[in-house]
């Protein structure tokens, strides 16, 4: 599975056990639940009949106790490395058995499969918030060793927040970056060239080489073999930072600024013209949250924005490398990594999630399933099918939609048995109309079975109804 584009419909836990090999992954990107008032919709049972903790109806702001989080505690504590046992048995002592410990327990089972699919060269970003940040930092420090994080990011995801009435405005997420070793690759991130970053680059000797900013040329340790004078000029107290053939070589090109004085200090030319622009740092101000508007935007409250996610998969992978998103939601890190020429690897529990990435790839790269990528965990026959729908309507209901390649529309973000207002449309077919070029909608509504004439004209009413709105 690993070498080629795949989505999984299943738990990920399960997943990773039986489909994903030891050390074949380049890089995973992850935004697992966790709590922040949002809310989380899974079936209770697989097309096995199999109950799944990873499968509860709904998941509204927490994780729950129970059965199966003791069950994977034991198992932690029995088959995971003796340093993640340890861990996550002092965690229990300290936290108790509430909904974190359920939560941590769940996290910690997966981040040891998703260390164990990781190449030596890869690396993992976790997206989180500050509720549960600082606990799940120390699980991947145990996971992966506390040498292993690279950073912790900081996103600021909206510019107000309408908390900040007895506490600061919560405005941002936390991304965990941590490379398995350090041959994991990274490449640097250049930001915009903002006013604020040009306003540097103020002096100009109008000799056809445009605008340039001073840097010094100051050891900042120091450098008694670098410490000599320079056509008068007395070295800094630690030495310069270049070697004196560097220097001249500096000077040749013109590249060198010599102050009036000969108190001052030589400094470094940067031309405005070379630079690609500034690095991004580990606090991301720059990448605006989805607007309503947002042409990316599928109705998905905890959607990411590409952007977002083109950034992780450009600094921190190669094209060709395998990207694995194991939650993988609206399917945003599968999109930014197609767009970027990754492969990659999907695992979702619900349909609502296939069948959105199913037409987020049909829509922006025209991409099939089963022709350029492949779906593992749907119903393949009849049966399966009545199954599903003996199991869920509404994950019957959005599988069916995929297989017509039709948008979900209504319904919440994961499908936890309720959908609010029932408008009567489960999903739209866009097209263009050949004559016109005028764009249109084929509204779809789909039924498990037992339709009744009342079922018809009430469609044929919602069909009246949506031609007739503006």
């Amino acid at each position: 599975p690993a070498s080629s584009n795949t989505l999984f419909y299943g738990d990920n836990l399960q997943i990773l056990r039986d489909y994903i090999r030891d050390e074949t992954v380049d890089l995973i990107y992850l935004d697992p639940p966790f709590n922040s008032n949002r809310s989380y919709n899974v079936l209770f049972k697989n097309e096995t009949g199999q109950e799944a903790d990873a499968q509860i109806a709904a998941f509204d702001d927490s994780w729950h106790w129970g059965q199966k989080a003791e069950e994977t505690y034991v198992d932690l504590i029995e088959n995971a490395p003796g340093d993640v046992a340890n861990m996550i048995s002092s965690l229990r002592q300290f936290i108790g058995t509430n909904q974190m410990m359920a939560y941590l327990v769940m996290m910690a089972a997966r981040l040891v499969e998703l260390y164990r699919v990781l190449k030596p060269t890869g690396s993992l970003y976790l997206h989180c918030d500050p509720t549960a940040s600082h606990y799940l930092k120390i699980v991947l420090d145990t996971v992966f060793g506390v040498d292993k994080i690279r950073n912790e990011i900081i996103w600021q995801r909206t510019a107000a927040k309408g908390d900040a009435r007895t506490k600061y405005g919560a405005v941002h997420d936390v991304l965990l970056f941590y490379a398995k070793s350090d041959g994991a690759p990274f490449h640097p991130i250049y930001l915009e060239q903002d006013e604020d970053y040009l306003s540097r680059f103020r002096l100009n000797d109008n000799d056809g080489k445009g605008a340039y900013r001073l840097a010094p040329l100051d050891s900042p340790n120091p450098r008694p073999n670098l410490t000599y004078d320079y056509k008068g000029y007395k070295p800094p107290v630690k030495g310069w930072r270049v070697s004196l053939d560097v220097m001249k070589q500096l000077d040749l090109e013109g590249r060198l600024y010599f102050p009036k004085s000969m108190n001052g200090r030589i400094a470094r030319k940067h031309y405005l013209s070379e630079q690609a622009g500034r690095k991004a740092s580990d606090v991301w101000t720059d990448i605006s949250p989805l607007q309503a508007s947002a042409a990316e935007k599928l109705g998905y409250p905890t959607q990411k924005p590409l952007a977002l996610l083109e950034r992780i998969i450009n600094a921190s992978s190669n094209p060709g490398d395998v990207v694995l998103d194991p939650f993988s939601g609206c399917g945003t890190a599968i999109a930014a990594a197609q767009k970027l020429g990754r492969r990659w690897i999907g695992i979702d529990i619900t349909h609502l999630a296939i069948a959105m990435h199913k037409a987020r790839l049909k829509d922006m790269y025209n991409l099939t399933a089963g022709v350029d990528y492949r779906v593992v965990g749907e119903p393949e026959d009849l049966d399966g099918a009545r199954q599903l729908a003996r199991d869920d309507r509404y994950q019957f209901q959005w599988w069916a939609l995929s297989l017509i390649q039709a948008r979900p529309v209504g319904g919440s973000e994961g499908g936890k048995g309720k959908k609010g207002a029932d408008t009567g449309i489960d999903g739209i077919i866009p097209f263009i109309e050949d004559n016109t070029g005028k764009m249109m909608r084929v509204m779809v509504q789909v039924k498990s079975g037992h339709v009744r004439s009342g079922d018809i004209r009430d469609l044929r009413g919602v069909l009246d109804r949506e031609t007739d709105a503006p």
